[in-house]
């Protein structure tokens, strides 16, 4: 997969109407956006092509929908978020495809914005129907994709579409996304310092394994910690293992060994009887759970461990929270490793975090500004490290290409 693709830069999109797949997938309650950043993070893209006179048809999906049209899922709360957003009015679609929407593609004016309804009130979105994505293709005359984070499925609006809607570029999100994640991944400044953290192996392995190929270093926090305890034949209490899954943590073991990558484990935990925050939770070395005992975060010790392998790192990957990090009785391993990163981009390292739950506790962090790039995709981070062809991304048009 070539991760240099043709960008609105290389559009002549004045006078044209500009399909912009978004990924305005935002929180919502009581009829209002709660959590805007994705909505920011597509702005520049919208802008530009507004100041080059285009007219700007936008599609996105919110939630997931069953089947149909449903109320708590309609993409209105994210108009009114986005007019505020851009200080102009957007005009509204009651539908993504069809004879209305096709109208009302048509009656926008050089620098004017239009919005779709939701994409998944048809479920031909996700099946990437032909038909459907012809449909979506008439309300546009060259198409741009701009959300990374459903790159990894092949949908309509995301893949299908550029069958039918010539040239398909990138937007200035999912080039920034490709630039700091291809560049981690294939010309990484040394040392090259993997994170992973979450709770289950099961659902790491592949990027384990494709990192071991990559990375100097390897770092593993979380629940997942306790499979790898388990395959080195150490006590883990009640903490959360998948045992079958501890002779492919033995495997991991000795790969990085034999490929001669660091792969550093805890040292300490907080160990606490009750995963919810309700019983108090307390350091103990790895070695030394109770029956009775879970390990609900990384400890403090290995917070220093981790801070002394990172310190030296040129490039950083981090994906998956060190604990619990939910529960604010045990998130201090997570803030911990956020803080040991934010100081590395000022020596010069490239700080990279891949998506969901520990883009969040960076938010949470107030340390956002200090890391290299926060990834906008959970999945789509995850399948990028993996090395696996993201669809949305194939899709687009090479750069160079004629």
């Amino acid at each position: 997969m070539s991760f240099a693709k043709k960008t609105v830069q290389h559009l002549d999109c004045a006078g044209k109407r500009v399909f912009v797949r978004v990924d305005f997938n935002v929180p919502t309650a009581n009829g209002e956006v709660t959590d805007d950043t994705r909505i920011v993070a597509a702005i520049p893209t919208i802008r530009y092509l507004l100041q080059k006179g285009a007219r700007v048809v936008l599609a996105s999906h919110l939630g997931r929908p069953k089947g149909g049209p449903e109320p708590k899922y309609s993409m209105k709360p994210v108009k009114v978020r986005l007019e505020r957003l851009l200080r102009m009015d957007v005009a509204w679609a009651d539908d993504c495809v069809g004879e209305a929407a096709e109208a009302a593609s048509r009656a926008l004016k050089d620098g004017e914005v239009l919005l779709l309804e939701n994409l998944r009130f048809h479920p031909e979105e996700e099946k990437n129907v032909p038909a459907f994505a012809e449909a979506l293709a008439k309300l546009g005359d060259c198409y741009v994709n701009d959300a990374f984070g459903t790159a990894h499925r092949a949908h309509a609006s995301t893949e299908g579409v550029t069958h039918f809607l010539r040239p398909s570029v990138a937007g200035f999100l999912m080039q920034k996304e490709l630039d700091y994640l291809g560049k981690a991944l294939d010309q990484p400044k040394r040392p090259f310092v993997a994170v992973l953290g979450g709770s289950k192996i099961s659902g790491k392995i592949d990027v384990i394994t494709a990192l071991l190929g990559k990375v100097d270093r390897l770092l593993i926090g979380g629940a997942m910690m306790f499979t790898f305890n388990k395959a080195k034949g150490l006590a883990t209490g009640k903490s959360l293992v998948e045992d079958d899954r501890v002779e492919m943590a033995k495997a991991v073991l000795e790969q990085a060994a034999a490929k001669g990558v660091e792969l550093v484990l805890p040292v300490d935990c907080i160990a606490s009887t009750a995963p919810d925050g309700t019983a108090p939770g307390a350091p103990v070395k790895v070695d030394a759970l109770t029956p009775d005992q879970m390990g609900v975060d990384i400890g403090p010790e290995s917070v220093k461990l981790f801070a002394s392998k990172l310190a030296d790192a040129g490039t950083v990957v981090w994906n998956g929270p060190m604990g619990i990090f939910e529960v604010e009785a045990f998130a201090a391993g997570t803030m911990g490793v956020a803080k040991a990163i934010s100081v590395l981009k000022e020596k010069g390292a490239v700080t990279v975090v891949g998506g969901g739950d520990s883009v969040a506790a960076v938010q949470q962090s107030g340390m956002a500004e200090k890391f290299s790039h926060l990834s906008t995709g959970g999945g789509a981070s995850l399948e990028f490290l993996e090395g696996k062809v993201l669809p949305g991304v194939e899709a687009l048009e090479n750069e160079g290409a004629a």
